[in-house]
């Protein structure tokens, strides 16, 4: 059997957990620069007049009329807390598949002699009772199915939250109760495709011959259909896959017109992406930078270009990164325009231990390499880019992003914890 668990609202309820007084009201959370709604919890979801994605400007009105609460991205609170219900769920299963950063499969063979509903309510309550955050957990003998049963398990109310598809019957039930846009794995099109044809249903879909799934639906759509049928097909991975390109990019909190506060913001994302580079231990090959101009504008001359740097030598070291990164963006920047974006990202990733010199230059020094070990340790322990490069600057506060309605980092930073009067 696997399980399925999946925070609920996750965002939404983080920003609930330290706010208890927004406990049974409407709480959403907005992207990037304070643009659009990306998450809800489901008091604001029940006002279907709030669409998700949907720009705040357009909907102002009716969040301030319906007494919404916004809250900007803090995504540094939400991976904090990720990892708390991660542990928690290392607890229950020595094998655990973090999925995303709200939902984790389980391995939960070897637990035969156990009462699974009963161990995913412990899961459930243990979960809210360390961190306050809400879960449902689905547990089935394949993922496919054990995302269903979680589907489930947070739709109908009778389940409270936690279902077990433990019996043909309830796998028959299940498939014929959901829709096939319903199933994990099946997009947009591929529904289209389906309801074309007559497949409304996910039983209608198992029961499609195999030969036609293989032939629309490539080994992808097979998989699932076997996975439905109960046959494992999706391999369990724990550890999860390197990243092959490492990349940001995130608008300004307003429009830059000079290379020198440009060249601070790229040095910012720069330092973000070496962290993740190194906490993988690989070095990139190449840099692409890009620059763009905000193309919503009807006032503003627009331009964007981009390009790619080739290292000399594969590196994750971010004071060498920035330098050519810095590069890049002499080339394509022109001045006379204002600017909304630049992106980063590194690509040609190989493990560090495998990286060679040439003729003219030589690795980086060992040196270097503890420099950024304790560059890391130091920004881990004490805040992000507590040490850092000084082409930073220190004028981030011109070019970061807005985030007006950012709670405090209640788990994170020192200056923020919650105080209790």
């Amino acid at each position: 059997m696997i399980a399925m668990v999946d925070c609920n609202s996750f965002y939404a309820s983080c920003e609930q957990v330290f706010r208890p007084d927004l406990w049974g009201k409407p709480v959403v959370v907005l992207s990037n620069n304070d643009g659009c709604i990306i998450a809800a919890n489901k008091e604001a979801k029940l006002l279907t007049h709030i669409p998700m994605f949907e720009a705040v400007y357009k909907i102002k009105h009716i969040l301030r009329e319906h007494k919404v609460t916004c809250f900007s991205s803090n995504y540094t609170l939400y991976g904090e807390m990720s990892q708390r219900v991660m542990h928690i769920l290392g607890t229950f299963s020595p094998s655990v598949e973090v999925y995303s950063i709200d939902e984790a499969f389980l391995d939960m063979h070897g637990l035969s002699h156990i009462n699974m509903r009963a161990y995913g309510f412990e899961m459930k309550e243990r979960i809210y009772r360390y961190t306050g955050l809400p879960v449902g957990v689905g547990i089935a003998p394949t993922k496919v199915l054990a995302k269903l049963a979680n589907r489930m398990a947070k739709k109908i109310p009778a389940y409270d939250h936690v279902y077990v598809m433990d019996t043909e019957a309830k796998r028959i039930a299940a498939l014929q109760w959901a829709d096939v846009g319903d199933i994990w794995g099946i997009g947009r099109k591929h529904v289209q495709r389906l309801q074309a044809i007559g497949v409304f249903k996910a039983i209608d879909f198992v029961e499609l011959p195999l030969a036609w799934v293989r032939k629309e639906m490539t080994i992808v759509g097979e998989r699932l259909w076997k996975e439905l049928q109960g046959e494992s097909c999706l391999e369990f991975m724990e550890i999860p896959n390197l990243k092959k390109a490492i990349g940001t990019a995130k608008s300004f909190g307003q429009k830059l017109p000079d290379l020198g506060r440009i060249e601070e913001a790229c040095a910012y994302y720069i330092t973000e992406v070496a962290e993740v580079l190194r906490a993988q231990k690989s070095c990139a090959t190449y840099i692409h930078v890009a620059l763009y101009t905000n193309y919503h504008s009807t006032v503003d001359k627009q331009y964007s270009n981009r390009t790619i740097i080739t290292l000399p030598i594969p590196t994750n070291d971010t004071f060498t990164l920035i330098t050519q990164a810095r590069k890049a963006l002499h080339q394509i920047y022109k001045s006379g325009y204002r600017y909304k974006k630049v992106a980063v990202n590194l690509t040609g990733l190989i493990p560090q231990s495998h990286v060679q010199g040439n003729l003219f230059e030589q690795p980086s020094k060992s040196a270097d390499s503890k420099l950024m070990k304790t560059l890391d340790i130091l920004n881990r322990k004490f805040g992000k880019t507590t040490v850092s490069s000084a082409m930073i600057g220190t004028r981030v506060q011109e070019w970061e992003l807005i985030k007006r309605e950012r709670s405090p980092r209640y788990t994170t930073q020192w200056r923020e914890l919650l105080e209790i009067g």
